[in-house]
């Protein structure tokens, strides 16, 4: 499973004891899982008892981190082996991993069935238009001088009827990056088509 840098952030801190005990890691645990089976969002989700000592920035990072984990979990049905590597590699100690997956099995059949319907009959959307803009940016919170160019793509998808943006920046190296992908799937898709 591939993380990225802002879940790792919000798993290593959830695996230091110093900002999350036993216990305020097994409340948010089970809060995160309960998040991610709701039907609804619930604003007070974090609103438990022993989870308002710890810093509310802190924890909202830890756990959107943690419900991206369990989604990206389920979505490979990853076993114990790989959940325990990927933990420990993010510096949580066996007692956190046994207590996240002993809570991951409790929850897998409901968690695996919710994505089955989730994903059922959905096309994904298809993509209408592109805009793009370069940027320069100067500077940034860790460095006075980054003096760095980069890109805002926007694509314009349709999906069932309804219209969505999705927005995204990126450096030139990742558009070349990307334009090499698209040029890749656009040959191979020629070359099915041909068959």
């Amino acid at each position: 499973m591939e993380l990225s840098e802002s879940v790792q952030r919000g798993l290593q801190s959830l695996a230091n004891q110093s900002f999350f005990d036993q216990s305020s890691f097994q409340v948010l645990i089970d809060v995160s899982f309960r998040s991610v089976l709701s039907s609804h969002a619930d604003p007070g989700v974090l609103d438990q008892p022993k989870l308002k000592p710890i810093d509310q920035i802190l924890l909202k990072q830890s756990h959107y981190a943690l419900t991206t984990f369990i989604l990206e979990a389920v979505k490979h049905n990853a076993d114990q082996s790989t959940i325990s590597s990927c933990l420990e590699d993010l510096t949580f100690g066996p007692e956190r991993i046994e207590t996240f997956y002993s809570t991951y099995q409790v929850h897998f059949k409901a968690m695996s069935f919710l994505w089955f319907c989730c994903s059922i009959g959905k096309r994904p959307p298809q993509i209408h238009d592109v805009s793009w803009r370069l940027n320069h940016q100067l500077k940034n919170e860790q460095v006075d001088k980054v003096n760095e160019p980069f890109y805002l793509i926007s694509l314009n998808t349709k999906n069932e009827g309804s219209s969505e943006d999705i927005n995204f920046t990126c450096t030139v190296e990742q558009l070349q990056d990307l334009v090499g992908k698209l040029k890749d799937a656009a040959k191979i898709v020629e070359k099915a088509s041909q068959m």
